[in-house]
């Protein structure tokens, strides 16, 4: 469909008097995305689902308007002034506390990674699984769990077989080296790295 028809389609069948091809086609190009209600009207207008245009949410913005809910509502619900988070969404970041936090991923349904990327959690998540696979995982399970807002059962297999990768790796640094610890690449790079390793074995 050309611009000019899916804009006239919009305008005609759904209210939206103000959106033009030149519209249609910023949306189309990714320099501009759509509200809320037009992103709605689009879908309606080419006969899809909202998230088929969107492709995979990645911002805050993008993750509330293929929800298609409305940034008054994310305020409401987080306990935010909307002013400050307008804010947060024109820079990307997040800056509400722990419950503010929750209250986001509960409203907006994110996947855990989604949750831990958009709240600026990843330090303290690395942090965990760092402290996981070099001690006790089993003792880290209840602060992953709350953390990304997860079952602590789903966690158990990842973080046991990310333990004993971890301590598979440092156990043969260990033979080479002859019994030091002065080689420890392999371990210091899976450490760097760990916050992937857990998304990449965490059950979607």
């Amino acid at each position: 469909m050309a611009h000019g028809h899916v804009a006239y389609g919009m305008r005609a069948s759904f209210g939206m008097a103000h959106v033009t091809p030149g519209h249609i086609e910023a949306w189309e190009r990714g320099t501009a995305l759509p509200e809320a209600s037009e992103l709605a009207a689009l879908a309606g207008a080419l006969w899809c689902h909202p998230r088929e245009l969107m492709g995979r949410p990645r911002t805050l913005r993008e993750h509330r308007i293929a929800r298609g809910v409305a940034p008054e509502d994310v305020a409401r619900a987080t306990g935010l002034p909307l002013g400050a988070y307008a804010r947060m969404e024109e820079t990307g970041q997040w800056t509400g506390d722990k419950r503010q936090s929750a209250k986001l991923g509960s409203l907006l349904n994110l996947p855990p990674r989604d949750f831990v990327t958009i709240t600026g959690l990843e330090d303290e998540l690395a942090r965990l699984l760092t402290e996981a696979v070099t001690t006790r995982w089993q003792a880290h399970v209840r602060a992953i769990a709350k953390l990304i807002v997860a079952d602590r059962k789903e966690l158990h297999e990842p973080l046991d077989a990310m333990y004993h990768e971890y301590q598979a790796l440092m156990a043969a640094t260990l033979s080479r080296a002859g019994g030091s610890t002065a080689s420890g690449e392999d371990g210091r790079r899976y450490v760097e790295e760990i916050v992937d390793h857990f998304w990449a074995r965490l059950p979607e």
